[in-house]
């Protein structure tokens, strides 16, 4: 059965524990640091930063407000950036999570064009660069594992679980406390549906989330575009198959 996770912003506390967990599992740098050389929360997701807390101030006339945003890949249920990717390097699973298989990859970015949630991101600094973004945790959860963001959490404010059962608790929780949450389950209905699905008290669109996603799943808006690609274009993803063919079997050789 396919699996969810309901985010509730009212219970996040900011500790960023998810955000190292992240880095620790997936081994990526910590590479935002001051001249003081301390590592400060980086300022957006990037080929080395899988998940963020966003800190959001609230305006207020007393003491500073503040709400704390968990930033990741929205695992769509049916994922653009899967439909746009003319090689199948990016797929959704069974269990939720959408994967990426790293020998498949051309380097096209049309993930990066076509996700409208901002969130794959290109080694640019790399001379061998790969699409990186979350993967939902996908190797742990098919050991039965709970992704390492969810596990490290003090606060609960992750709730994992089927995704009938994760969209019924959402349901539930803003019945029993309605004064708690606005009205809206951002991600229930984006895109179609995500696997990631969010409660807050603050509306989202002070948040930074993205109030302009249709509710449509994107992989048809995507499979017509791609459809209208000319033939040169074709050729091109051609040459890029190529080019990766030889980067990948060169990685595997070192």
């Amino acid at each position: 059965m396919a699996k969810s996770v309901l985010v509730d912003l009212t219970r996040c506390i900011g500790c960023r524990g998810c955000q190292a967990a992240c880095k620790e599992w997936n081994e990526r740098k910590a590479r935002e640091t001051t001249l003081t050389g301390v590592y400060t929360n980086p300022p957006a997701l990037s080929s080395d930063c899988y998940t963020r807390i966003n800190f959001v101030e609230q305006n207020s006339s007393g003491a500073p407000v503040w709400s704390f945003v968990k930033n990741q890949c929205m695992h769509c249920k049916e994922p653009a950036c899967a439909s746009a990717c003319p090689v199948g390097a990016l797929f959704k699973t069974e269990a939720g999570p959408v994967a990426y298989d790293f020998d498949k990859c051309i380097g096209c970015r049309y993930c990066m064009m076509a996700c409208p949630f901002q969130i794959p991101k290109y080694e640019w600094e790399s001379a061998s660069p790969w699409v990186q973004k979350c993967t939902f945790c996908s190797e742990r959860m098919k050991d039965d594992l709970v992704p390492a963001c969810i596990k490290t959490c003090p606060t609960g404010t992750m709730f994992y679980g089927e995704t009938k059962e994760v969209e019924a608790e959402a349901k539930k929780r803003m019945a029993s406390a309605p004064g708690r949450y606005v009205n809206h389950v951002y991600g229930l209905e984006e895109a179609g549906g995500t696997s990631w699905i969010y409660l807050s008290k603050v509306p989202f669109e002070e948040l930074g989330f993205n109030m302009n996603v249709p509710k449509a799943a994107l992989p048809d808006l995507t499979y017509a575009s791609l459809s209208k690609i000319p033939a040169s274009v074709a050729g091109f993803v051609a040459a890029l198959s190529a080019i990766a063919y030889f980067r990948n079997r060169g990685s595997k050789e070192d």
